[in-house]
């Protein structure tokens, strides 16, 4: 009697985790029809950072469906990467592949875990194509799925959002984490759409100091797209065509913008020893401080208005690879309007999202301004 007792609650239980699965199709945000067995348990992420946004879904264990992953976020948020393998020691052991632009991601070791799906970054379906990738994955029945937080975040983070919330099988909680963005972001239009504020000119530098080299900027996407929500002009707009590009020294001072907002984060694995601020969960703001001092000293930026009045900030990089891109808009949107947004408090909103949607406690190290007084 015990054995067919068990017997039948085994066999319950594969039936149920049959009747759980369920095949649909996904659309990403390239437009392409995707055939996916769903709630997916086996996921390789083209890209180490898409788990930025994995994580506000699967928050008690982000990386409990992550059987491979890109190499970069240990070394592109080394401060993120640690707090995570804190909590979860287990990811140093997840397999680690290189990228799909520079030629190193293995598709025969992708291939080996038998995902369930492969989720790409939207930037690396041009070498995914151009490699065979996609073929050689369609060829073992391996789904591909391609989702964007970094090309054009403002149009497709709630789309990629959706995609994974379909392919986690939680869609409630992706629209939960939707709203709570779109409700930021919507406070911030309506306060600008009603106040109509004469807007500053901004330049936003991207990686300001990772290089000797000036200046990486953003055109109408990304953060030039956040900085104009933000009640900006940004500068590099009608000289950047796409998302990504540079500007020279010469056109900043031309430009003489207002204010100065530069992205930084910790990159001694990439560029070591060089002038980037190293702002981030629990930085060190002593030393953030430092550095950003040290950004203006650079030629092109000892005259602009933005340093001579001290509208010199940086942010954390990674706000523009991941969903969270709607509180470093109210962060700009507080830089340039003080007044106007005095009562808003991003640093309580990246709480608020760290204590309702992810598994770590919120450390502050996002943001830094010269007029702040630096303390740890």
């Amino acid at each position: 009697m015990n054995f067919l007792g068990v017997f039948a609650a085994l066999t319950m239980l594969v039936t149920g985790t049959a009747q759980a699965a369920e095949s649909v199709t996904v659309t990403d945000v390239t437009g392409r029809e995707v055939t996916v067995e769903v709630p997916v348990q086996k996921v390789i992420l083209g890209e180490g950072r898409l788990i930025y946004g994995l994580a506000t879904l699967d928050s008690e264990d982000p990386f409990e469906r992550v059987v491979g992953w890109r190499d970069d976020l240990k070394k592109a948020d080394p401060q993120g990467y640690g707090l995570y393998a804190a909590k979860y020691p287990r990811i140093d052991d997840i397999p680690t592949f290189g990228g799909i632009k520079d030629g190193t991601f293995n598709i025969e070791q992708a291939i080996s875990l038998n995902p369930d799906v492969v989720i790409m970054n939207l930037e690396a379906k041009g070498a995914t194509e151009e490699g065979g990738f996609d073929e050689k994955l369609a060829a073992v029945g391996i789904p591909l799925v391609y989702i964007d937080f970094r090309e054009a975040p403002i149009k497709n983070t709630e789309t990629s959002m959706k995609i994974l919330g379909q392919l986690t099988g939680k869609e409630d909680r992706a629209a939960e984490f939707i709203k709570f963005r779109s409700d930021h972001i919507n406070e911030v239009e309506k306060r600008l759409r009603e106040a109509n504020p004469e807007k500053p000119d901004v330049f936003i530098e991207r990686a300001a100091g990772y290089s000797e080299e000036c200046c990486m900027s953003f055109g109408n996407e990304n953060f030039g797209k956040m900085v104009e929500m933000a009640g900006g002009v940004n500068i590099a707009a009608p000289i950047i065509p796409g998302t990504f590009g540079t500007i020279n020294p010469e056109q900043v001072i031309a430009s003489n913008p207002d204010q100065f907002v530069g992205t930084g984060g910790d990159w001694e694995a990439y560029a070591p020893g060089m002038g980037w601020v190293p702002v981030g969960p629990g930085a060190d703001m002593t030393e953030a401080k430092r550095k950003l001092d040290g950004l203006m000293e650079r030629p092109a930026f000892t005259g602009i208005d933005a340093t001579k009045n001290g509208n010199i900030h940086v942010v954390w990089h990674q706000f523009y690879n991941s969903p969270y891109q709607f509180v470093v808009i109210e962060q700009m949107a507080k830089w340039f309007h003080p007044d106007l947004f005095a009562d808003i408090d991003p640093e309580a909103t990246f709480k608020e999202l760290h204590d309702r949607f992810l598994p770590l406690d919120y450390k502050p190290g996002y943001f830094i301004s010269s007029s702040d007084t630096a303390t740890n």
